[in-house]
């Protein structure tokens, strides 16, 4: 399959989420700078199993190989693109999607660009490129309820169970997550849903693809050349709209045992999947409190310098599960969430966000997120359950974060 591929130059979009032409569209914007696309030109095929993204980086790479690239403003994110919703899972009955879109707009350093890509001989018509007029936000449908893989009296029997594990020394950490089924008498507009999302968590990664939408506040890797940065965040605790009960909640994260040998498992396994690839790393020397509209975490940066070219798709693959997400030992916590969780994740907790054909990219843990089919939607939440931890505690956790997505959706019916 040989893409002809062109980028130029566009003046200001504004705010890209508005410019989707249709439910179908793709995108990954923080802070208002990012890059959509609409229509596909390819959607590369990617196999189930543990191989699936050293697959998916070969799929890319020979796509880029074969691809007539015009790309004179040359920044990560414009000519050949992909966006990627990969599954947490190995064995998901999900299906990892590589999407190469028909159009895609985008800003970066306050330069905006657009690229259409076409298959076969014909080359791409740059007028498909114009953004398209700003979409009004729609109205929130009513939202119903229609059940759960496990209710929470059976959930908080498996976390007790995981607790007993811990405790006897088989692991040090495992990640529960637990899913809600919501439903709507119209169908879901993911455009709508990811906006609500970006105008309450700005600084988070607001992603559509492949009809998973979502906000996450964690990314996994991005790549800009010979530079790579991952955030890791495990540990979390509730706000309150009083400042002093606010700052209370997060000292007393920051201080708590519990939650910094979490977090110090998450940021182990994030620097170790890195260090290989890196003649430099910097990691953050203690972990820091990122507040979100309803919930903090304790956070870590890391930022490095590879010392070879390493395609943003392998180090996907090297990162992937984090125990921000999984749990340690990462084999031993996967096998215990096979054993317990009781649901299939699809691509919840798994890589998401966008790579290009010069092996940049930017790709989040998809957390804070729905699975959209038409009228219904399927949301997940998961809590890291260490030895000490009390199973009501973590419910609650999972609670809150399933609020904001129950909030972007719609209203409660």
């Amino acid at each position: 399959m040989t893409l002809q591929v062109r980028t130029h130059p566009i003046a200001d979009p504004g705010d890209l989420l508005a410019r989707l032409p249709d439910r179908a569209g793709l995108a990954m914007v923080t802070d208002g700078e990012g890059i959509i696309g609409w229509g596909e030109a390819a959607r590369l095929p990617v196999p189930r199993g543990p191989e699936r993204f050293a697959a998916a980086a070969d799929a890319l790479a020979e796509t880029a190989a074969a691809a007539t690239v015009h790309d004179p403003v040359d920044v990560p994110g414009s000519g050949l693109v992909a966006f990627l919703a990969g599954t947490f899972a190995p064995d998901s009955t999900a299906e990892t999607a590589l999407v190469v879109p028909r159009v895609v707009v985008g800003r970066r350093d306050g330069r905006a660009f657009a690229t259409t890509i076409a298959a076969g001989a014909a080359p791409p018509d740059p007028a498909e490129a114009a953004p398209a007029a700003q979409v009004a936000l729609a109205d929130a449908p009513r939202v119903r309820e229609r059940g759960a893989g496990l209710d929470e009296v059976a959930w908080l029997d498996r976390v007790a169970k995981a607790v007993d594990r811990l405790r006897a020394g088989e692991l040090d950490k495992v990640v529960l997550a637990r899913d809600v089924g919501v439903w709507a008498d119209e169908p879901f507009d993911p455009r709508a849903v990811a906006r609500r999302l970006a105008m309450r968590f700005p600084g988070c990664h607001t992603v559509i693809v492949d009809g998973l939408v979502g906000a996450s506040p964690e990314l996994l890797v991005a790549r800009d050349g010979p530079l790579v940065r991952s955030r890791v965040l495990a540990g979390t605790t509730r706000r309150d709209a009083d400042p002093a009960r606010d700052a209370a909640l997060a000292a007393a994260l920051r201080d708590s045992a519990k939650d910094r040998a979490e977090h110090a498992h998450a940021v182990d396994s994030a620097r170790a999947a890195l260090a290989p690839a890196c003649d430099a790393l910097e990691v953050d020397a203690t972990p820091w409190i990122l507040s979100l509209a309803n919930v903090a975490h304790l956070a870590t940066d890391l930022r490095g310098r590879l010392s070879r070219s390493v395609p943003t798709l392998a180090l996907v693959d090297a990162l992937h599960p984090t125990a921000a997400v999984c749990g340690t030992p990462t084999e031993q916590a996967a096998s215990l969430i096979a054993e317990l969780e009781g649901l299939d994740r699809g691509r919840y907790a798994g890589p998401v966000g966008w790579v290009d054909g010069d092996g940049d990219g930017e790709v989040a843990i998809a957390l804070r997120c729905a699975e959209i089919a038409g009228r219904t939607a399927r949301l997940f939440a998961g809590a890291g359950i260490m030895p000490d931890s009390r199973p009501e505690s973590e419910l609650e956790e999972t609670r809150l974060k399933l609020e904001a997505m129950r909030a972007a959706l719609g209203a409660a019916g």
